[in-house]
């Protein structure tokens, strides 16, 4: 079989209170929002679904510390009549903290299901979006939006869809404003993958790029 690699590790601050999303074959799952820190200072305020079972019967509320391994998985919902996607880390265990890490890693292997879309912002910062597919058990697949920059986004602009890649770097959240067909412009959030390290597998010649990304703000929009 295939080696399929998502893995991700998170640790923040629960911000507000979780509420039962959903519920599959009488387990309970909870959604909620942890706040984990950037090394700027800023903070990441990401989507977490959690089992009612990693709680073990407590409940957790606004302000509780919580550090979580697991994945990232991605859902198709139908939103005022579109789709959309939706990004959310999906706990598979409840770990303790570790002060001596990054409190945001992920490690992502998957295929390019669409062609990188590269382009310069108004200050020259390049800039290049993927969306990488992951495959999943019981023949399912994530589709996870990543974004890239510098070198980096200059390698990935040469990517094909089918490439085979494999990433680390860190999970964010990012505000942007959106302009509705009434001209009325809406706040929206966008979830995705700052990669800080990228390769090209099964290709001799690969090119590994390595970037910082613990303090770098950038202006891409990913679609909704």
């Amino acid at each position: 079989m295939e080696n399929v690699i998502n893995t991700l590790r998170l640790s923040g601050v629960v911000v507000g209170t979780p509420e039962v999303g959903h519920e599959a074959f009488g387990e309970k799952f909870y959604y909620l929002t942890l706040g984990v820190p950037r090394l700027s200072g800023a903070q990441d305020l990401l989507p977490v679904t959690l089992s009612e079972r990693l709680l073990d019967g407590a409940m957790l509320k606004d302000g509780d510390p919580l550090s979580i391994e697991g994945q990232v998985r991605s859902y198709n919902k139908i939103i005022e009549g579109s789709g959309r996607l939706l990004i959310t880390a999906f706990a598979q265990r409840i770990v303790e903290p570790d002060e001596r890490e990054n409190p945001n890693q992920i490690q992502l292997t998957g295929t390019l299901c669409k062609a990188p879309a590269y382009r310069t912002t108004p200050f020259g910062r390049e800039i290049a979006d993927m969306m990488l597919a992951v495959n999943r058990a019981y023949g399912k697949s994530d589709y996870i939006p990543c974004i890239t920059w510098g070198r980096s986004a200059r390698f990935a602009a040469k990517l094909s869809v089918g490439d085979k890649i494999t990433l680390t770097g860190r999970l964010q959240s990012r505000g942007y404003q959106k302009q509705l067909p009434d001209g009325t412009v809406v706040e929206k959030t966008a979830y995705e993958v700052s990669v800080g390290h990228l390769e090209l597998l099964g290709d001799a010649n690969a090119l590994a790029m390595n970037l910082n990304t613990g303090a770098v703000h950038h202006d891409a929009a990913i679609p909704q």
